[in-house]
């Protein structure tokens, strides 16, 4: 077996970012930038005011009582058309362009005005309020660079830059099989001895946060020609997620099915509880990452390893996910697999964030699942932990 750690090292070796495909800024959100952002214009392109007020020239403003004449007015879309003479001001709006001669915007508030006559009443210590051409970006300056998530200020930054569209990855088609003749979709009738296939319905919008899309092919029997038969409707994809029968049962066939059609193993057992099980590998050009069939176990194993095959695909550098929280119940000492134990986030009486995992850690409780806001990471061989103790906690 290898570690957690280990084994997203080699998803994330194995996985290439895929192609680029060019995106408009209206639906670039959430998506990962494959080309970089380079500024079409300068910003702002001329000297801007900063603050309603005057634009005038510093020199005429000597001491409290200078009286300036007002010539003409500059607005934001309606620039003055002129210099700013000596003795005289220039009312001006925040974003407005900034008139010839003029090096300072004195502030409304600072001035009281009579007709076209204005007073300075506020000592001005210094040239300011001017935002000069550029100060934002310039034409040809890179903005962003690829590998970066588009979020809203982004998408701004580049809507600014006087971009369209944007070059992105494509989004990682993943391809979801379940197996095992225990299961019906939701909506069945399940006999005695059924229950309802559930993990694929979790897993999709999972993906989907993560920047991936998410095909769930069915429920293969517990059949080698049918896992075969579905599995190879999973090679047109960026990566198949095959959920369960990989474990030591007579029935457990998804591993030596995918064997016989060419597959190469990456690893096959990692120290991890839950989800000892996953696997991950290559086949006639996709990857495959096996999932154990219980369902805490699924998802946790999908959050420490899907996850980072879709950002690698995406070209992302992983995004960690874990903060540190001091513990509200004690813990156990940990065993020889790395463990997570679903928790929760509470306030305690001084408002302070402590989490609280559930007593019950069973792989197959989805309710749990459904409670728990955060997974307590706990290393192998861990000691006993005590309440007040820091905990790292992966943010489901």
């Amino acid at each position: 077996m290898i570690s957690v750690d280990e084994a997203q090292e080699k998803i994330r070796r194995a996985l290439s970012p895929l192609s680029a495909e060019d995106c408009s800024l209206a639906d670039a959100a959430g998506r990962v930038l494959a080309e970089p952002v380079h500024a079409q214009l300068t910003q702002p392109p001329f000297a801007a005011s900063a603050m309603d007020g005057y634009a005038v020239r510093f020199d005429d403003l000597s001491e409290i009582g200078a009286t300036l004449k007002v010539t003409g007015t500059s607005a934001a879309g309606e620039r003055f058309d002129g210099a700013v003479a000596h003795g005289c001001a220039i009312r001006i709006y925040t974003g407005a362009p900034v008139p010839d001669g003029a090096d300072h915007v004195i502030i409304q508030e600072h001035v009281t005005r009579d007709g076209d006559v204005i007073t300075v009443v506020e000592k001005q210590s210094a040239p300011r309020n001017i935002r000069p051409a550029g100060i934002d970006f310039k034409e040809g300056e890179e903005l962003l660079t690829p590998g970066t998530l588009l979020n809203g200020p982004c998408l701004t930054l580049a809507a600014a830059s006087n971009m369209t569209s944007v070059s992105v990855r494509r989004r990682p088609r993943i391809a979801l099989i379940a197996n095992g003749d225990e299961l019906v979709p939701p909506g069945g009738a399940p006999t005695r001895d059924q229950i309802i296939s559930s993990i694929p319905f979790g897993l999709a919008p999972m993906i989907a946060r993560w920047g991936g899309s998410a095909d769930f092919l069915g429920i293969a029997p517990d059949d080698p020609g049918a896992i075969a038969e579905m599995a190879k409707r999973g090679f047109d994809y960026d990566l198949v997620v095959p959920i369960g029968g990989a474990s030591v049962g007579d029935k457990d066939y998804m591993r030596t099915v995918f064997a016989d059609l060419g597959f190469t193993s990456i690893f096959e057992k990692v120290s991890v509880k839950p989800g000892k099980p996953a696997w991950f590998g290559a086949v006639k050009g996709a990857h495959v990452l096996g999932l154990p069939g219980n369902p805490a176990s699924a998802i946790v194993t999908a959050m420490l390893f899907v996850k980072p095959a879709v950002e690698a695909l995406l070209g992302l550098e992983t995004a960690g996910g874990f903060l540190s929280a001091p513990l509200a119940a004690p813990v156990a000492a940990n065993g020889p697999r790395e463990s997570y134990l679903r928790a929760q986030l509470l306030r305690d009486d001084n408002n302070r964030l402590t989490v609280t995992p559930h007593g019950n850690q069973d792989s197959s409780l989805m309710s749990v699942f459904a409670k728990s806001d955060v997974l307590v990471r706990r290393m192998a061989h861990a000691p006993d932990a005590a309440v007040g103790e820091m905990v790292e906690c992966l943010v489901i």
